[in-house]
């Protein structure tokens, strides 16, 4: 039965206006971004959508011809039941396909190994390239929950949930996470990237432009996650320097005791900045051995390369008592220190 016309306006109208909304509020950052390797990835999704139209697009208009054109009551269309074979054809249908896989297998190759987030960048945008003597901005991500904490070794600070870095100077990120794998992800900077507890990925990235871009946690961790977002500010190297001498001059130190505190689960943390970092905190977070009386992951790997218990009974521990005590740890550890002493000292 059809639909009155004063009943189906106002359809039209919502679905008009729905339209308008979605295209007025999109940004349409990944197509648009700011930083350099995000552009690059950008350049991807559109080379390789107009490589997979060739064929939709033909496809399509094709099928409206047919329809048209062998539409019921149409004489005047050729009708020939004992069709079965075109070589012409044949060799369309799969040659054209072909050639694209081909060319989409090809981008994707030399792609995966230019945009690989591990490697090093060798340009600022596409038409500078990188001095030789250019060095990256290190930055430590913790993914906690359900916040972000940023160590900058190189000026000695750290902050929660705001992430800052000069335009146009690399950023090595080094990322890690407390207790639950999440992903790092600022659209106007790079792709996303996993944070894993334990383990530590890495992402080179650079931002072009200033501004404040949009950061957020993309993979779902828990209750709070959809408030784990975060400010991406690119700054100039003197409003970069202000910044660090601001959370210098106004933050508070993060010691193991504060970290811990900091560590505990909370959801939309205001931003927090920390004048100083005590002395090899990322790498206690990232070996989960930041209490007191846990023996780090690296010694745990370190005593299984030589030998496990073996290595342990020659150290001094007793088995299987004093090896699963936290006060055994600093003997142990000390005993890894000097074996790889003695390893490394010429004979």
């Amino acid at each position: 039965m059809p639909i009155p016309t004063h009943l189906r306006r106002p359809a039209w109208l919502t679905a008009a206006a729905a339209t308008a909304a979605l295209a007025g509020c999109s940004k349409a950052v990944v197509l648009n971004p700011a930083g350099d390797i995000a552009a690059q990835q950008g350049d991807l999704v559109v080379t390789a959508t107009l490589l997979m139209l060739i064929i939709i697009v033909p496809v399509i208009l094709l099928t409206l011809l047919f329809a048209w054109k062998y539409r019921q009551g149409n004489t005047e269309a050729e009708y020939d039941p004992d069709w079965h074979h075109s070589t012409s054809l044949e060799l369309v249908i799969w040659t054209v396909p072909l050639m694209i896989i081909i060319a989409l297998g090809a981008l994707t190759w030399i792609s995966t190994h230019k945009l690989d987030p591990y490697r090093p960048l060798d340009r600022i945008d596409a038409t500078r390239t990188l001095p030789a003597d250019a060095r990256p901005l290190e930055v430590q991500v913790v993914a906690m929950d359900w916040k972000w904490l940023f160590f900058y070794p190189e000026q000695g600070i750290a902050t929660v949930n705001e992430l800052a870095a000069p335009v146009d100077r690399p950023i090595l990120f080094k990322l890690t996470a407390t207790s639950t794998m999440n992903a790092f992800y600022v659209p106007d900077l790079a792709g996303m990237i996993y944070a894993m507890p334990g383990m530590q990925t890495e992402l080179n990235a650079v931002i072009n432009k200033p501004g404040v871009f949009h950061g957020l946690a993309s993979h779902y961790s828990g209750p709070g996650f959809s408030g784990m977002t975060f400010k991406f500010h690119g700054l100039s190297e003197g409003d970069f320097a202000q910044w660090v001498h601001k959370a210098q001059q106004e933050g508070k130190p993060l010691d193991k005791t504060t970290y811990l505190q900091l560590a505990k689960p909370s959801e939309r943390d205001p931003v927090q900045r920390f004048s100083s970092v005590e002395e090899g905190l990322y790498h206690k977070v990232l070996n989960r051995c930041v209490e007191d009386g846990r023996m780090c992951m690296h010694d745990m790997m370190a005593i299984d390369a030589r030998g496990g218990e073996t290595f342990l009974k020659a150290s001094g521990a007793t088995l299987p008592r004093e090896v699963c005590t936290a006060s055994d740890a600093p003997r142990i550890v000390a005993a890894l220190e000097a074996d790889a002493v003695q390893a490394t000292t010429p004979q």
